[in-house]
């Protein structure tokens, strides 16, 4: 079984913009159930169909696959619930980690997260400096969630992280 372990934050400045490439990426969802969402993802010029567990804690089940991207574009167009989230995807690398920065466009304009993978819920990792408060657990900052209710309807409490 694949297992899925991240940790989410928030990013605080744009200092990681000149150390990576944004790569395009569009995606939406077939099935936003809490316990298992599936996802078409359109990411470049390769497509991919997702499919993930309930959450527990920072760790999950996840099963990915290759699908062709003109299929993809359609499931993408035609099946998946609206809004689709829209956003660049930056890869950083710092202290040992690879770190996914998200900067959301559309309907989410104005979010930038950042995700990195663990091999353990426990694993110590090393903040870089333009990481903020870390909302791992806040289900709102879930893309199946910014797919239901995006961050243009978040009040600014919620914006702010509380």
């Amino acid at each position: 079984m694949a297992l899925e372990i991240e940790r989410k934050f928030l990013v605080i400045s744009d200092n990681w913009q000149r150390l990576g490439t944004p790569e395009v990426v569009r995606q939406g969802y077939l099935s936003r159930d809490i316990e298992r969402t599936v996802r078409v993802r359109i990411k470049g010029d390769k497509a991919f169909l997702t499919i993930k567990g309930r959450n527990e804690g920072a760790v999950r089940t996840e099963f990915e696959y290759a699908i062709p991207t003109d299929e993809g574009a359609v499931l993408l167009d035609t099946l998946a619930l609206k809004p689709l989230i829209e956003k660049t995807r930056t890869k950083v690398a710092y202290a040992g980690k690879i770190w996914e920065i998200d900067r959301f466009f559309g309907e989410n304009e104005g979010l930038v997260l950042a995700e990195v993978e663990l091999a353990s819920e426990n694993e110590t990792v090393q903040l870089p400096p333009w990481i903020g408060q870390e909302v791992t657990h806040l289900t709102r900052y879930y893309n199946s969630a910014l797919s239901e209710r995006p961050y243009c309807e978040w009040t600014e409490e919620e914006k702010a992280g509380l």
